[in-house]
């Protein structure tokens, strides 16, 4: 199955959002980046579990922090070389802009 270039592109943010340790992966550390009012966006795997869900968006929700879905657990994982990973939590401004842009983005021709 191909990824959408916008796909690539939040997938090519995620990863430099690791490597520069700007970003925060699984459930609990993006509640608790959520908790302490330093999220700016947060990714879900396609995939993720009703868990994930419902302890991630509804804080997301109720402090207005975008959520985004992304590729599926096992391809967020990979691209980051980390095993699967259903929930990223981004605290840096310019990226989570970048990733909003990717994602809202056309793809053109």
């Amino acid at each position: 199955m191909d990824r959408s270039r916008a796909e690539d592109r939040l997938l090519g943010l995620v990863g430099l959002g690791v490597r520069a340790g700007r970003v925060v992966t699984g459930v609990d550390a993006t509640r608790a980046l959520l908790q302490r009012g330093q999220a700016r966006v947060i990714v879900l795997a396609a995939d993720a579990s009703e868990r994930a869900l419902g302890k991630v968006v509804r804080l997301a929700s109720a402090t207005g922090i975008p959520v985004l879905t992304g590729p599926v657990a096992e391809e967020l994982g990979a691209r980051i070389g980390r095993p699967p990973v259903m929930v990223v939590g981004v605290r840096d401004r310019d990226l989570a802009k970048g990733m909003l842009a990717a994602v809202t983005t056309p793809d053109g021709p």
